[in-house]
């Protein structure tokens, strides 16, 4: 079988999350991906040690990749990185914005010598603009986008628990290559990408900044509704946590009849509409609360179920390990097998196998016999 980008050559200088997410999925899809690692390699490899001794984020984010250890303060090193590039459809890297050009490889000299080559850069803030040069991981971004602001409870913002601004940036990167590619087949020619994590962000927090300047600023309430009840966490008799989300007034007296039966509830005028029900919020749920105490949580995932009522368990990391809907792929690494989630798309009558994850420097010497001029 042969995949969608088989035959690309894909070379980056990556470290960290955002463009190793990108060049996974080039892997993925059969690109050839070079990750150019430092002679101390990805510093990914040393964020943890939970995986048979490997970092769990680089083994989740480096499959499918050959590594080439170079140090581009070398005149040698300079040159194999030049001659991959020759070849290469694609070149993707997360250095500081303008530490490439200090190099030489300053992006407009790669499109004029290369026409055909896409160039995806990945930063903080932009190529330009009065915050280029800020040091910006993850959690900085979520704060100064405004994500930490709408993410927490009442009583202060919160991180979100994964690398959100790092994968959306990984995969914003990801689309803009394959629109690239596309049109590449088109015109012949390459393009310049600019990925900036702010903007990915900002994007996102789209609505939040709609409401804010219509004069509606939305307010933390953890894992309830602004401006929806019930829609939020309750507590079984047994102790489990049960996300219920009650999106209209039909859904209110199905859950009011179905599963609390109460009928005198439902259709009690102080809690019949979405806004009388958040008007009084403490009462409506207090109702909710009251009768799923009674009740441990399988029996009332089944009368949820029946009544077609929208809910979740609140998971962690535990109950995720076990569930029911979780695939998983097994992907190779120099310390063994490791099971890990699978990619999110599924396609019809097409397996993939993954590639292994690789040691640091593994490809180097097929790497330099490869493109050695």
């Amino acid at each position: 079988m042969t995949l969608p980008l088989e035959g690309l050559l894909v070379v980056s200088v990556e470290q960290a999350v955002a463009a190793p997410q990108c060049t996974c999925r080039l892997a993925d899809a059969g690109a050839r991906v070079i990750k150019v690692e430092r002679p101390e390699g990805d510093f990914a490899r040393t964020y943890d040690f939970v995986v048979h001794g490997e970092s769990a984020n680089f083994v989740w984010l480096n499959r499918g990749k050959e590594s080439v250890v170079l140090d581009l303060g070398k005149t040698e090193d300079k040159a194999l990185l030049e001659a991959m590039l020759a070849k290469a459809d694609v070149f993707v890297q997360n250095l500081k914005p303008g530490a490439l050009a200090k190099l030489g490889f300053a992006v407009a000299r790669l499109r004029k010598d290369y026409p055909k080559l896409i160039c995806c850069s990945i930063s903080g803030y932009g190529e330009t603009g009065p915050y280029a040069q800020r040091k910006a991981y993850d959690l900085l971004i979520q704060a100064e986008s405004g994500v930490s602001s709408v993410t927490g409870g009442p009583e202060a913002p919160a991180r979100v628990g994964v690398s959100i601004v790092d994968i959306a940036a990984g995969l914003n990167a990801y689309e803009a290559i394959l629109e690239a590619l596309i049109a590449r087949g088109r015109t012949g020619e390459g393009a310049e990408i600019s990925i900036s994590m702010f903007d990915g962000m900002a994007e996102w927090m789209t609505v939040p900044l709609l409401f804010q300047e219509g004069g509606k600023p939305f307010k933390r309430a953890g894992l309830a509704h602004p401006s929806i009840a019930p829609y939020g966490v309750f507590k079984s008799r047994d102790g489990a946590d049960i996300l219920i989300a009650i999106q209209n007034d039909r859904e209110w007296r199905v859950l009011a009849e179905k599963v609390l039966a109460d009928a005198a509830l439902a259709h009690d005028p102080k809690f019949a509409t979405g806004v009388k029900r958040v008007e009084h919020r403490a009462e409506t749920d207090a109702h909710v609360a009251a009768d799923f105490a009674k009740h441990d949580v399988a029996e009332l995932a089944k009368k949820l179920e029946a009544a077609e009522i929208g809910f979740a368990r609140v998971n962690d990391s535990a109950l995720l390990s076990t569930h029911p809907h979780l695939r998983r792929i097994t992907v190779d690494t120099p310390s063994g097998p490791v099971s890990v989630p699978a990619p999110a798309p599924i396609r019809a009558g097409e397996e993939r196998s993954y590639g292994a994850v690789p040691a640091l420097g593994a490809h180097s010497e097929k790497i330099r016999k490869e493109f050695a001029k």
